[in-house]
């Protein structure tokens, strides 16, 4: 994905340099909104930066504030949060350690960066949706719209994932989320909390308003597909069973993608491959893999194996043939002696993709859970999952083998925690609601907003 660095820069300079990057984000130059905004092209750019903002693009240094939370960080956060037995942390950072022990206090690094990166995307895609009257031609006009509505959809989706507890099925939902914003940034403003259940409604509206806009392709950014396949996952984190079922199902009958013939070509390569529903571009140019960072060796690119692969893993796979068990690889120089995961090898890797393999588990577990055959009889689509790995087929189904299937063949890609809460299942000896497995607010942001509301356990 080649961006034009000039109206990124201006873009930026407009309405992201603000080294407050909470809730508060205002324009903080000389060069007025109006002007950023008179053109399509400007608004073009200024979506454009949202989505540089998520994949760490920060031309010449010019905000190096902004940490691309979706070349990595979430998802990295989300399996050490989660973690149980399945990895080990070899790394110094003392934030991600903490996410690690389930020990975080409330001026964690990882917890403020998510949360202060979210609310730029956040800000830069509401000014566009304020703008689109500058477009003239509908099409296009669509275009940026579910675009902006996708991004928005998903941030929020990760947010109340991280800083909420658990979405309870056919509950109130009314403990706390994160505060919801649909208006262009203005440091005067001072929001609340709203509840879990307001938020995954606006996520809901977000993405099906972005499937309803969005063309079935758009090169490398989010295309109609892309809104669905989050909506799968999304229902699915709701216990929406027929929902989650249905919206997987429309994925693998209409977006004309398809699981990579080998388990290994869906990840030894830097570019999307037809698995790909989504990813964020990385180029050895622009934009940081983080997971390569953090799981890889120094010869590839990482730090030497911060995150390793424990026994304990690949003990839950039920055949040595199972090429996802041996698509690993030895540590050396620092990481001598630990087990590497082959996921992330590759440096300048897109980072963090939807792929087209959840959308089988997403469909096989949902009707499992409805007794029904909706695309495939599950049986059969587990197997034919497991066949694409050597991995000799189940005679018979239960839900946990299902599961297992899941951390099996998502492992290390940021479902670990939430596949755990969503099915009440003990992380690492703690009850999947335990406090502890919610990140806190960060302080800095409640100094600034007094109506932000601690989560419990970080005052």
């Amino acid at each position: 994905m080649k961006y034009y660095k000039i109206i990124t820069i201006l873009v930026l300079l407009i309405v992201g340099t603000s080294c407050e990057k909470e809730l508060d984000l205002e324009p903080q130059q000389s060069i007025g909104i109006g002007l950023a905004t008179a053109t399509p092209e400007n608004v073009n750019a200024i979506l454009l930066a949202a989505y540089d903002i998520g994949r760490n693009t920060t031309p010449d240094n010019l905000n190096p504030l902004y940490f691309g939370i979706y070349s990595g960080q979430i998802n990295i956060a989300y399996d050490l949060l989660g973690n149980t037995d399945q990895v080990s942390w070899n790394g110094t950072f003392e934030e991600l350690r903490d996410i690690f022990n389930k020990a975080m206090v409330n001026d964690n690094v990882s917890a403020l960066n998510i949360y202060g990166d979210s609310y730029a995307i956040i800000g830069h895609v509401n000014t566009v949706l304020d703008n689109l009257d500058k477009f003239d031609d509908a099409a296009e006009r669509n275009r940026v719209e579910g675009e902006a509505k996708f991004l928005r959809g998903l941030v929020y989706f990760d947010m109340v994932r991280l800083y909420g507890q658990q979405y309870t099925a056919g509950a109130t939902n009314s403990q706390l989320g994160v505060p919801i914003v649909l208006l262009p940034p203005d440091a005067t403003r001072a929001v609340g909390r709203n509840t879990v259940e307001e938020v995954y409604s606006q996520v809901l509206s977000d993405l099906n308003d972005a499937f309803a806009k969005l063309p079935g392709t758009n090169g490398e950014r989010a295309d109609r597909y892309s809104a669905k396949a989050l909506l799968a996952r999304v229902y699915l984190q709701q216990g929406n069973f027929s929902a989650a079922r249905d919206a997987a199902n429309d994925v693998l009958q209409n977006s004309g993608h398809s699981l990579t013939p080998t388990f290994a070509e869906a990840f030894e390569t830097d570019d999307n491959t037809v698995e790909t529903l989504f990813s964020w571009v990385v180029t050895n140019q622009e934009g940081t893999n983080e997971s390569n960072t953090h799981y890889a060796t120094q010869a590839l690119g990482g730090r030497g194996g911060d995150i390793a692969i424990t026994q304990d893993y690949l003990d839950k796979f039920d055949s040595a043939l199972d090429q996802r068990r041996a698509f690993t690889y030895p540590g050396e120089g620092v990481s001598l002696g630990l087990t590497l995961t082959s996921k992330h090898a590759r440096q300048f890797a897109n980072a963090t993709p939807i792929r087209v393999a959840e959308m089988h588990l997403i469909r096989a577990e949902c009707n499992f859970r409805l007794g029904s055959a909706v695309g495939l009889d599950p049986l059969v689509e587990i197997n034919t999952l497991r066949g694409r790995s050597l991995a000799p087929p189940l005679a018979a189904l239960t839900l946990d083998l299902i599961l297992n299937e899941r951390e099996l063949e998502l492992a290390f890609e940021g479902f670990l925690v939430n596949d755990y809460k969503r099915t009440q299942r003990d992380i690492d000896g703690l009850p999947f609601n335990d406090n502890s497995l919610v990140f806190p607010i960060p302080q800095s942001a409640r100094d600034r907003n007094p109506m932000l509301e601690q989560n419990p356990g970080y005052n």
